[in-house]
């Protein structure tokens, strides 16, 4: 049990028989009344963020967290095969289970959270950039630089990213692995 005053971003508590992480919180005191705690909580299964407040000295159900690197291995229906790189054990994980898993390729590291009680997968997450090869696009136009115009690529995973003019088919590009966006082209 932890007290109100005590959350901080990523901590995460049991309540309602959900768990959540905390996203920002804010300790606000006002002139009159008694200081709270006002947080966003984001739910672990899915993704859902609430808002609400504790009143400071409020006990609260935390939850030990461990994270561990997995090297994501193959699809299998609905799940992703991921395997423990220090002892090689092999998980499965559902895919709505993992941040970024439309830009997966064979081999990447994963930061796989657990529930350190019960050994359960909370979430798994890709880093937040990764680079990936553009498998199509419609040809290039050269000098595009100028404009924000952006067209439909397909990346090696299978993905569609949306980028510059500019870049061609087996160009390297880097993506955010969060909502999909272009970050840059890799120069060779």
């Amino acid at each position: 049990m932890i007290n109100a005053q005590d959350i901080k971003n990523g901590t995460c508590i049991r309540m309602d028989n959900r768990l959540y992480f905390c996203v920002e919180f804010l300790h606000v005191k006002p002139g009159k009344g008694n200081t709270f705690m006002r947080t966003k909580l984001k739910d672990v299964v899915d993704g859902r963020v609430l808002e609400r407040r504790f009143n400071i000295g409020e006990k609260l159900e935390d939850v030990r967290v461990e994270h561990r690197n997995y090297q994501y291995l193959y699809a299998e229906g609905e799940d992703d095969i991921f395997m423990n790189v220090e002892t090689y054990d092999q998980i499965p994980i559902k895919k709505a289970l993992v941040t970024g898993a439309d830009f997966m390729k064979e081999g990447d590291q994963v930061e796989v959270v657990f529930d350190a009680s019960t050994e359960t997968v909370l979430f798994a997450e890709m880093p937040i950039k990764t680079v990936l090869e553009v498998t199509y696009t419609e040809p290039g136009i050269k000098g595009a630089t100028a404009t924000n115009t952006l067209k439909p690529a397909t990346v090696e995973t299978g993905a569609t990213v949306r980028v510059p003019l500019f870049v061609n088919q087996g160009d390297m590009i880097e993506v955010d692995t969060r909502d999909g966006s272009y970050i840059s082209r890799i120069k060779a």
